[in-house]
């Protein structure tokens, strides 16, 4: 059952808030307690076993997770040492470039 005040005929009449007792909508017959399904019980066996196998599962993921990390973090410096190889002869080129710039105009500035 439930119990429900009329909050507005209080405020209105000054008189004590009215209550409706109103017939519950569940279908079940009164006194019947509705049990958790039978799923939901474990014992304390079950419980254990299944936080061991959660614990499990997630330190695999993770390792999984640390892995694959490793791999790109392997793959992206790899392409930065290649980056830095391709500039180094790139700067030695145009280190060459300009000294053969100087010898042609003898190094004069205006």
């Amino acid at each position: 059952m439930a119990v429900t005040g009329d909050e507005t005929e209080f405020a209105a009449t000054g008189d004590m808030p009215t209550y409706q007792i109103r017939t519950p909508t569940s279908s079940l017959p009164q006194g019947v307690v509705m049990a958790a399904s039978p799923g939901s019980l474990h014992s304390p066996q079950q419980l254990a076993d299944e936080v061991t196998r959660k614990r499990e599962h997630r330190l695999m993921k993770n390792r999984d997770a640390a892995k694959e990390c490793r791999r790109r973090k392997k793959e992206y410096v790899k392409c930065l040492e290649s980056r830095v190889g391709m500039l180094e002869v790139q700067n030695k080129k145009l280190i060459e470039e300009l000294e053969s710039l100087k010898d042609i105009y003898g190094g004069k500035t205006n």
